[in-house]
């Protein structure tokens, strides 16, 4: 099985060229999240991109030109002068995080601005700091993978 590449494409677009590549048989993962999102007079929640402005696609490397068919993309990203490359497996990782968004941790009197380590599941060992802590959650910045995650205390 061949491994994905890298579309950066334009802002708030990620979805919708996500579903056009796969309307012209080109396989594109765009892993979505749901948050919360507080207006003056609401709440609600909204699915959106994980990592923004990016579409992962698996296709043959001679193949890459027929992106550009859909509008939206901007560039492959590159890394080393080569296209940047996802390993199947780092695929399904953010596939399996995705499906079970809360992780489990020991709350210890944590304050948004504090460093915490996390000590289990897909991060373990990744260090993040808490963005906000709300009763049994805690929401924490992971800085070197740009991710925000939130993590849910043991009951």
């Amino acid at each position: 099985m061949e491994d994905w590449y890298v579309l950066y494409t334009k802002p708030k677009k990620e979805k919708r060229v996500a579903e056009e590549l796969s309307n012209i048989g080109i396989k594109a993962y765009c892993p979505m999240i749901v948050e919360t999102r507080q207006w003056s007079d609401r709440k609600k929640k909204v699915t959106v991109p994980l990592i923004p402005s990016y579409v992962f696609v698996q296709l043959p490397e001679v193949e890459r030109s027929k992106a550009f068919s859909v509008q939206g993309i901007v560039r492959y990203m590159y890394w080393l002068g080569k296209p940047a490359i996802v390993y199947n497996r780092e695929i399904t990782e953010i596939q399996k995080w995705i499906k079970n968004e809360t992780m489990d941790f020991k709350l210890q009197n944590l304050s948004p601005g504090d460093k915490y380590t996390i000590k289990e599941g897909h991060f373990k060992n990744l260090e993040g700091i808490v963005n906000e802590v709300n009763g049994n959650r805690v929401q924490i910045i992971l800085k070197g993978l740009g991710l925000k995650i939130t993590m849910q205390k043991k009951r």
